[in-house]
C-alpha cells in the first residue's frame, strides 16, 4: 500500500464553548461565597490528583491564598490512589511535574500511610490519607468529568478523590477488587463515610469544556458535595470531547498518557472499554487504533495501552512496566495493560492498521488522526471522512483548514502535530 499517497484534510469543528477568562478572579469569587471558615493558626491539607487539569496551578494558587488569608497554613497532599507507582516519592514526582513544590510556602507532604475511619454500612473498610487526617481541615480539588471505567451519579470528581484518591492504594485495592460495581456502587459509600468522619471541609470542582479549557469552578461545602456533584457531572458530559465522525477504519492518536485520561486514552471518545464482561457502546465504531507516543507527564505509566491495536517502538520503549503493572493490577482491568503489536515507526503502524482493518482500496479508507483524546475538535481526516462531513462543512459547523497533504512526511514521521 502506498499510504503516503492518501489525501488528508485538516479540519476543525467550530465549537462555541463556554470558558472562564479570568480563572483567578473566578476562583476567588467562588471561595468568598462558599460559607466555610478555617481555624486560624491551623494546618490545612489541599488534596490534588494526578490528572492533567488545564488550570490546576492557578486554582490551587488561589485556594492556598484563601487559606492563608484566614490565618491558616496550607500544604499539598497527593490524592491519587495507586498512581505514581503507589510510592510516596512517585506521587511527589507527579505533583512536581505539574509545577508544584517550588513554592516554599506550599510544601508537598507525600505519604502512603492511611488511617481507618468507621465503615458504617460500607462493604469495605474505609481509609484516608494519614497526613491529611492529622491536619485541622482538608480541601479537595479535582476536575469533574465522565469516567473511563463506569457510569453512575458520581464518576471522576470530588467524591472519587475523597474515597479512592485520599484512600491511597489500600482503598483503591479494596474498591477495585469488586470491579465496576466497586467504583459505581461502593465508592460513593466510602466517600460519604469520609465526609462524615474525616476532616474534609470543602471541595473545589473544576469542569472543562470540549476544548480542554475551564468552563466552571465551584467551591462546595463538604456536606453539599454529594448533592451538587451530579449536576456538575451532567454539565461535563454535555461538553465532553467527542469525535465528529462515528465510524472509522483507522484512528491514529499522537499521544496517550495519565495527564490525558486516567486510562491514557479516553474510552468515551474511542468507544472501547476493554473490561471483561462490559459491553462497549454501539458508537463510535473504530476498527483499528494506533498510538504513537506516551506523554512525559505519565512517568512511564502506560495504563490503557491495551486500548490500542498498534503502538510504535517509540511508545513501547517509554513504558515503565513496574509502574504500569501496579496501576493495572490495582484497577483489576488487566486487558487494558496488554501490549499491542509494536511497529518500528509511525508509517509502519499506519500500514499495519490498514491491514488489520481489512482496507483493500487505501484511497477509500475512513481514517482520522488526533493529537489525543482531550483534543478531538482539531483533526486530520481522509477523503471518505471529509465526504461524510460535507453537510457540516457547508453549514459552517466544520472548517477545512488544509488539504492535499499526506499524513506522513518524507521522514516517515507524523507531520502536522508533532
Amino acid at each position: 500500500m502506498n499510504a503516503p499517497d492518501v489525501r488528508f484534510h485538516h479540519v476543525r469543528v467550530a465549537l462555541d464553548e463556554p470558558v472562564i477568562r479570568n480563572i483567578g478572579a473566578h476562583t476567588d469569587l467562588a471561595l468568598a461565597g462558599c460559607g466555610v471558615e478555617l481555624p486560624p493558626g491551623g494546618r490545612v491539607a489541599i488534596a490534588i490528583g494526578s490528572r492533567g487539569i488545564a488550570d490546576l496551578l492557578a486554582v490551587v494558587e488561589r485556594v492556598a491564598a484563601w487559606v492563608r488569608d484566614q490565618g491558616a497554613t496550607p500544604f499539598l497532599v497527593p490524592a491519587m490512589g495507586s498512581h505514581g507507582g503507589a510510592t510516596a516519592a512517585g506521587q511527589r514526582e507527579v505533583l512536581e511535574s505539574y509545577g508544584f513544590g517550588n513554592d516554599a510556602t506550599l510544601s508537598i507532604v507525600s505519604n502512603m500511610e492511611t488511617v481507618e475511619l468507621p465503615r458504617g454500612d460500607c462493604p469495605v473498610p474505609v481509609w484516608t490519607d494519614a497526613e491529611a487526617a492529622q491536619a485541622d481541615a482538608t480541601i479537595v480539588i479535582n476536575r469533574v468529568k465522565p469516567h473511563t471505567d463506569f457510569h453512575g451519579p458520581y464518576e471522576s470528581g470530588l467524591m472519587k478523590m475523597i474515597a479512592i484518591g485520599l484512600g491511597k492504594q489500600k482503598q483503591a485495592d479494596a474498591l477495585h477488587a469488586y470491579g465496576q460495581r466497586g467504583l459505581r456502587d461502593f465508592m460513593p459509600l466510602v466517600a460519604r463515610q469520609v465526609l462524615s468522619h474525616g476532616n474534609v471541609v470543602l471541595g473545589v470542582a473544576i469542569v472543562e469544556n470540549a476544548l480542554d479549557a475551564t468552563m466552571a469552578v465551584e467551591a462546595i461545602r463538604a456536606d453539599r458535595i454529594p448533592d451538587e456533584e451530579p449536576r456538575l457531572l451532567a454539565l461535563a458530559r454535555e461538553h465532553s470531547p467527542r469525535l465528529p465522525i462515528e465510524q472509522l477504519d483507522v484512528l491514529l492518536i499522537d499521544r496517550m498518557g495519565k495527564d490525558i485520561s486516567g486510562v491514557g486514552i479516553d474510552t468515551n471518545v474511542i468507544g472501547r472499554t476493554m473490561i471483561t464482561g462490559s459491553v462497549d457502546p454501539e458508537l463510535p465504531r473504530i476498527n483499528m487504533i494506533a498510538c504513537h507516543a506516551l506523554t512525559p507527564a505519565s512517568h512511564g505509566n502506560a495504563t490503557g495501552v491495551g486500548l490500542a491495536d498498534v503502538v510504535t517502538a517509540h511508545l513501547a520503549d517509554a513504558i515503565d512496566h513496574d509502574v504500569t503493572r501496579t496501576n493495572i493490577i490495582t484497577s483489576g482491568f488487566l486487558l487494558r495493560g496488554k501490549l499491542p503489536v509494536v511497529a518500528p515507526d509511525d508509517q509502519t503502524a499506519w500500514e499495519w492498521c490498514l491491514r488489520g482493518a481489512g482496507v483493500v482500496d487505501v484511497h477509500a479508507v475512513r481514517a482520522a488522526r488526533i493529537v489525543d483524546t482531550l483534543h478531538c475538535a482539531d483533526l486530520w481526516v481522509s477523503d471518505a471522512v471529509l465526504k461524510d462531513l460535507a453537510e457540516a462543512v457547508t453549514a459552517g459547523l466544520i472548517d477545512v483548514l488544509a488539504s492535499d497533504r499526506a499524513l506522513h512526511d518524507e521522514h516517515r514521521k507524523l507531520s502536522p502535530f508533532r
